[in-house]
C-alpha cells in the first residue's frame, strides 16, 4: 500500500462564473456545480437557493466548524507520508499494488459536476471512493453526494486515453475512524439514480423547476437559514 498525493488537478475547461448563482461555474456551455451541493440538496432544497441565488451568508455551525477542523487534520496526516504524483501515474500502478489518495479533484463537464473526494482506494481490481461523513447513518443525502463522486470519477476514466474498466464502489465512513458503515458497487442502477438527481439539479439552476423545501420540522428548527425563510 502506498499513499499517493495527486498534484495534477489543474484542466483545461474554460471556466467562467455564472452571472446570477454564487459557486456555479459554466463549462463546456453547461452549468457546473460542487457535488457537496447534493448533499444540502437532501437536507432542504430550498436551503440551496437562500444561500446561492439569494445570496444569503449566515455563520458556520458548530459542526460545519468542526468538520472542517477534523478533515484538515486527517489531510495533514495524510501528506506526512504521501509521494507526489500524477493521476495518470498512480492509475496505471494501481494496476500492480493498492495505492491511496486523498483530496483528489474530479469534474465532469457532461453531467455539471465537480468536487474533491475524501479518499479513494485504488486496488488492480476495482476503486473504492470514500466519503467521510460524522455519525454512522448512511442518509440518502450522503449517499447522493458519494455516487455523484463516482459518476465524475467514472466520466474521467473511461475517457479515451484510459478506458479503464475495474469496478467502481461507493463508501461512507465514519470520519477519523476506520469504520465504514456504507457501501455498495456503482452500478447501473446506482449511475441512473444519480444522473436523475443531477438533472434535477441542473433544472434548478435553469429555472425550469422549483425549490422544494423540506417538510420536517426537526431540520426547520436546526436549518442556519430559518429566519430568512419564508417556509419557517
Amino acid at each position: 500500500m502506498k499513499n499517493k498525493l495527486i498534484n495534477d488537478f489543474e484542466n483545461s475547461y474554460k471556466i467562467e462564473k455564472h452571472p446570477e448563482i454564487k459557486g456555479i461555474q459554466i463549462i463546456e456551455d453547461k452549468n457546473n456545480f460542487p457535488i457537496s451541493w447534493l448533499n444540502q440538496q437532501g437536507y432542504c432544497e430550498y436551503s440551496l437557493y437562500l444561500e446561492h441565488f439569494k445570496g444569503i451568508e449566515t455563520k458556520p455551525t458548530q459542526a460545519m466548524t468542526t468538520g472542517v477542523a477534523e478533515h484538515q487534520k486527517l489531510e495533514d496526516k495524510f501528506k506526512e507520508t504521501a509521494v507526489p504524483t500524477t493521476f495518470d501515474e498512480v492509475l496505471e500502478s494501481s494496476k500492480e499494488e493498492l495505492a491511496i489518495s486523498r483530496e483528489m479533484f474530479v469534474i465532469s463537464p457532461k453531467y455539471g459536476i465537480r468536487g474533491f473526494i475524501d479518499e479513494i482506494w485504488m486496488t488492480p481490481e476495482e476503486f473504492v471512493i470514500i466519503d467521510d461523513k460524522p455519525g454512522t447513518i448512511p442518509y440518502p443525502s450522503t449517499i447522493n453526494q458519494v455516487l455523484a463522486y463516482c459518476l465524475a470519477f467514472k466520466s474521467k476514466i473511461i475517457q479515451d486515453e484510459f478506458k479503464d474498466k475495474r469496478k467502481i464502489k461507493a463508501a461512507l465512513r465514519e470520519r477519523g475512524t476506520d469504520n465504514i458503515f456504507w457501501m455498495e458497487e456503482f452500478d447501473e442502477n446506482n449511475q441512473k439514480k444519480i444522473e436523475y438527481l443531477i438533472n434535477r439539479m441542473q433544472g434548478l439552476f435553469e429555472g425550469s423547476k422549483p425549490f422544494i423545501p423540506t417538510k420536517n420540522p426537526n431540520k426547520c428548527n436546526k436549518c442556519r437559514f430559518q429566519s430568512y425563510c419564508e417556509h419557517f
